[in-house]
């Protein structure tokens, strides 16, 4: 099961999305597809930044939301990002809040992370990633 993260979910509604993205997605039952309120919320701050709002919150709406089931950022994954923070920091990493908190909802769930720029992620060790754009 898969959680995306926003460049995942951005390069499907662009003009030519990565062939490689949309090969694998066809073959992945709507019930193993997870997006977080975090990527929801980047992709609607996205949407109403454009100057076609209307245009990307429809698309949002009608194709992306019936496709996938959204994984809020609930008390316990509050607990691993916490964990993860403070292990981070620790060592002297940083990792953005966002990718924290995505993060954190994917080990929570016991998910595999889909990103574009997996190096973001690297540093996590409970964290299970791939890359479906590069490839």
């Amino acid at each position: 099961m898969y959680l995306f993260d926003t460049d995942i979910i951005t390069n499907i509604f662009k003009k030519k999305p990565s062939e490689y993205l949309c090969d694998k997605l066809k073959n992945i039952r709507k019930e193993h597809q997870f997006i977080s309120t975090i990527t929801l919320s980047e992709v609607s701050y996205g949407a109403y930044k454009s100057e076609q709002t209307s245009f990307h919150i429809d698309n949002l709406t009608r194709i992306l939301l019936p496709s996938v089931t959204i994984l809020d950022f609930d008390t316990n994954v509050s607990y691993i990002c916490g964990r993860l923070r403070a292990d981070m920091s620790s060592k002297g990493l940083i990792l953005s809040w966002l990718n924290l908190q995505i993060s954190s909802i994917e080990i929570s769930n016991d998910l595999t992370l889909i990103a574009g720029n997996v190096k973001y992620f690297d540093r996590i060790n409970d964290l299970n990633s791939g890359n479906w754009i590069l490839n």
